[in-house]
């Protein structure tokens, strides 16, 4: 008798322990089985292939989910796996996950992976695909699969079902290839239709540096091939904005290896670049009721020991030692903060007190993750701390969310936010947990801002709000975050002296709001191309001569705009006029200023946009004026 009913669209559905969803689908009236890759049972995602345990709402799966990306693309790796040992024999097969934007698997073969070899594992997983094979699903005892794999060669399986610690594992089949895997999967290779393998990178086995290096294939999967051409389009696209490349192009910064991997140096047109968006930081930190300290770089090891970090967060620090005491490198700024706090006895009436450091941080970053200044070991966080009664937590949230809200509108930054719950590792009881996630939500609750959940992803010490921008390409980055702490100040023994003449806790907010300098930047030079908003442009015009006769009005024309604090430079070159516009173009300069004969004569300028509108000859302080407006309506291209 059937012991499982399942609802789905107003009817129940009954199935025996150990059928599938298959049996359910064959149930339906044929014209009303939905198309689907995968479905969920209360919630739980679950293939067509593995048996039912439990009954409960039963919901498909529509292709437009992210879900069914991530099957699609775990899919579609494994269709790879199966092509890189059928034409490359000996290869030892690991992991092939889904991730952002397509899959990869690593390998351990003795064969270097080519550009040519990707397009002969293309072309096998194409004749793969074609034969709609069906994915199936079993299950055996951790027992029987390690016996099983050892007599194929697979070393790594067999490492992996040691490791898990369980009785029973499941594999899956395509044909007389299989793989061990918990799912889920598409129910048959022909679902695969539009997917593309990108580069080839090296990984260590299990991401530790001890362990041999493997060759990773990365590529990507969608459902069609047009979402498929637009997504390499926007590869493309991002080929040309590389912040890396154009940061070389630019003259803004540069890596060098004698300095060290994940050390970016600085050149003088990235850091006035820089200078410009702190100096706006600091006047939007000090009209918002914030004061600018500094804390040290060094902190005694005990201090970290006090917070949590060294316990939760070391692998991540440096460590030295000065006079046989152990000092650790801050990787973030909030120990210096609560020493502010300390230095005096604080009252109800004094807070909250909001403490904003530009704070130069080091973090011990793994080489294969550092990526320009996207991913560096020594960066700079426009890092606050504010310490308040708990009354007075659920404003000063708010008016962090407003903070951050304000200043992704003006970069023209769509985005979105999520709450991150509290993770595995982590201090603090259950009840200052739901305080401070419940605050958070709160807040936004009220702002009227939606919110996804994000489970286990907070720090170990609070709940927080991440805010992830959406950049020209669609991509998303996570810059800002707002962390609710009530553990901190328990620990560091913070205090105020309340209106009752007792003395009280009080709650910390951590929040940064560009987060890492050095990453925004990265962002910004991706975003815009280079092209930068006036405001913050190294380079604001250059005013150029068509000849040597102009020079001495090219000179008056420059000093002038010095003088109204434009960013300017002067060539007088003696190159052709065609020449230094092109070159200037390639810098992505704002205005060229081009001075011939007639400018010279009639005392004017003639400005030309980086995008070659020419604009009608102007005085200079007209000029003036017209820049004037741009910086400060802080327009965004």
């Amino acid at each position: 008798m059937p012991d499982i009913s399942l609802s789905y669209s107003g009817k129940d559905y009954q199935i025996s322990a150990g059928q599938t969803l298959f049996d359910v689908l064959s149930q339906m009236p044929e014209g009303e089985r939905p198309d689907a890759p995968a479905a969920k049972i209360n919630g739980e995602i679950i293939d067509f292939m593995t048996p039912v345990a439990i009954g409960g709402e039963l919901e498909f799966v529509a292709w437009d989910q992210p879900e069914a990306l991530d099957i699609l693309r775990h899919s579609t790796s494994h269709i790879m796996a199966e092509a890189v040992q059928k034409l490359f024999p000996g290869t030892k097969v690991t992991i092939g996950p889904s991730i952002e934007n397509g899959f990869y698997y690593d390998f351990d073969t003795d064969h270097n992976f080519t550009p040519d070899d990707l397009d002969a594992i293309q072309k096998e997983m194409k004749k793969l695909a074609k034969k709609n094979v069906r994915f199936t699903r079993e299950e055996m005892s951790s027992k029987d699969a390690v016996a099983m794999f050892k007599e194929m060669g697979e070393d790594y399986k067999v490492e992996l079902i040691e490791d898990l610690d369980v009785e029973n594992v499941s594999v899956y089949r395509t044909g007389e290839w299989m793989d061990l895997c918990r799912g889920p999967h598409l129910s048959s290779t022909r679902k695969i239709r539009a997917f593309k393998l990108l580069s080839v990178a090296g990984a260590y086995w299990r991401g530790d540096e001890r362990n041999k290096m493997l060759q990773r294939i990365y590529g990507t999967a969608f459902r069609n091939q047009d979402e498929l051409a637009e997504y390499l389009k926007m590869l493309e696209e991002a080929k040309k904005r590389d912040h890396r490349l154009l940061g070389r192009q630019l003259d803004l910064y540069s890596f060098h290896d004698e300095a060290g991997a994940g050390m970016p140096v600085w050149h003088p047109r990235g850091m006035r670049l820089r200078v410009l968006l702190e100096d706006w930081e600091k006047k939007e930190h000090f009209k918002r009721g914030y004061e600018i300290v500094q804390g040290p770089i060094l902190l005694k090891k005990e201090m970290w020991e006090r917070s949590g970090h060294f316990d939760n967060y070391r692998e991540n620090m440096y460590f030295t030692k000065i006079d046989e005491t152990q000092y650790g490198i801050k990787p973030m700024n909030c120990l210096s903060h609560m020493l502010i706090y300390k230095s005096k006895l604080r009252s109800f009436r004094d807070l909250p007190q909001r403490y904003f450091e530009l704070g130069v941080v080091h973090r011990h970053e793994k080489s294969g993750v550092l990526s320009g200044l996207f991913r560096v070991r020594t960066f700079t966080q426009d890092d606050a701390h504010i310490i308040c009664t708990p009354e007075q937590l659920n404003d000063e949230i708010k008016g962090v969310v407003q903070f951050v809200q304000d200043t992704l509108e003006m970069f023209g930054f769509p985005y979105k936010m999520e709450v991150s719950t509290r993770p595995q590792k982590s201090i603090g009881s259950d009840e200052i947990w739901e305080l401070a996630t419940k605050a958070l939500m709160t807040s936004l609750d009220e702002m009227g801002i939606p919110y996804d959940i994000e489970k286990g992803e907070g720090a170990f010490y609070g709940p927080k709000i991440d805010v992830k921008l959406k950049d020209c390409l669609n991509r998303e980055w996570q810059c800002a975050t707002i962390q609710c702490d009530f553990t901190m100040p328990d620990r560091f023994d913070l205090s105020y002296i309340g209106s009752d003449n007792q003395a009280h806790r009080p709650v910390m907010i951590h929040r940064v709001i560009l987060g890492s300098v050095e990453r925004f930047i990265g962002i910004l030079v991706e975003h815009f191309g280079g092209a930068f908003p006036l405001w913050i442009s190294p380079v604001q015009a250059v005013v150029m001569t068509i000849s040597e006769k102009t020079n001495a009005w090219a000179k008056e024309v420059t000093a002038k705009l010095k003088e109204a604090e434009i960013r300017v430079v002067e060539d007088t070159r003696n190159e052709k006029i065609g020449f230094k516009i092109r070159e200037w173009q390639e810098q992505k300069a704002p205005y060229m200023l081009v001075i011939g004969e007639r400018e010279a004569g009639d005392r004017v300028v003639a400005p030309r946009t980086r995008k070659g509108k020419q604009l009608d000859p102007m005085s200079v302080e007209d000029f003036i004026a017209l820049v004037g407006d741009e910086v400060r309506n802080k327009i965004s291209n």
